[in-house]
């Protein structure tokens, strides 16, 4: 963190905290801290995505929290797909460590940048197709959920975003109720961000005041947006963020 300027260490914490609102209000959030890591920093990829998730694991247990007392982890469909996604976190996010170890920044840059589009794509999807009247929830399969998770848990091991970035949206296409989809991605992203943080810790890649810098803002708009969530109705918000991951993608997949 030492020689970054002013402007950019404001930078970093604010996109902390907007990625904390993301992270609960919508779930593709956790992208902009990564994001903000890998534009605004010279770490490398393996640092960003180990400096990255450091920041989910709190995130994740305190979206936990938030939504266990809310209701939502209560219930016992929420807790299996939760339970599922977590399991597959085990597997499918030391894979995506594993790739990163291997990738260089121009592939890295390339595919947060196809992510950070595919997450703003399926948010927009996501709204487009949210019925107007009430709707019956639907549960998908153990195993749909399994390789929802799986691939979900390798990405997110690969570039260092929280898995409610991807989860979120895809469980919403699935069936899932908006708030019982967002409470198991919390759940998954614990799993995926400590067994992350372990293997980049393994190879020396975290920075511990970076990770601090972001984590901390991170964890005030993740009980932000989990209040968004509940409270007040988020379209205008969706709409920014598909606007802004639009915006960014094309320059993450050039920068490098």
């Amino acid at each position: 963190m030492a020689g970054l300027p002013v402007p950019v260490l404001l930078a970093l914490g604010l996109a902390g905290f907007v990625g904390g609102i993301g992270i609960t209000a919508l779930g593709p959030g956790g992208v902009l801290p990564t994001i903000g890591l890998f534009a605004l920093t010279d770490l490398a990829p393996a640092e960003v995505a180990g400096t990255a998730l450091v920041t989910h694991i709190a995130t994740g247990a305190l979206a936990t929290a938030a939504y266990t007392r809310s209701g939502q982890l209560r219930a016992p469909a929420t807790r299996r797909t939760a339970a599922v996604l977590a399991g597959t976190a085990v597997l499918g996010t030391p894979a995506g460590v594993l790739v990163n170890t291997v990738v260089s920044a121009r592939a890295f840059g390339l595919v947060l940048g196809l992510l950070v589009a595919g997450a703003a794509v399926l948010v927009w999807y996501r709204e487009r197709r949210r019925p107007t009247g009430a709707a019956a929830p639907s549960h998908p399969s153990t195993a749909a959920v399994s390789g929802l998770g799986l691939a979900v848990s390798v990405a997110s091991g690969l570039v260092g975003v929280g898995g409610p970035m991807l989860t979120v949206p895809l469980l919403i296409a699935l069936g899932v109720p908006v708030l019982e989809s967002l409470a198991s991605a919390q759940v998954q992203s614990i799993v995926i961000a400590t067994v992350g943080t372990l293997g980049y810790l393994a190879h020396g890649s975290v920075d511990w005041p970076l990770a601090t810098l972001v984590g901390v803002p991170e964890l005030a708009g993740v009980l932000l947006g989990w209040r968004i969530a509940h409270a007040l109705p988020t379209r205008h918000l969706k709409n920014a963020l598909v606007l802004t991951l639009l915006a960014l993608a094309p320059y993450l997949a050039l920068h490098g």
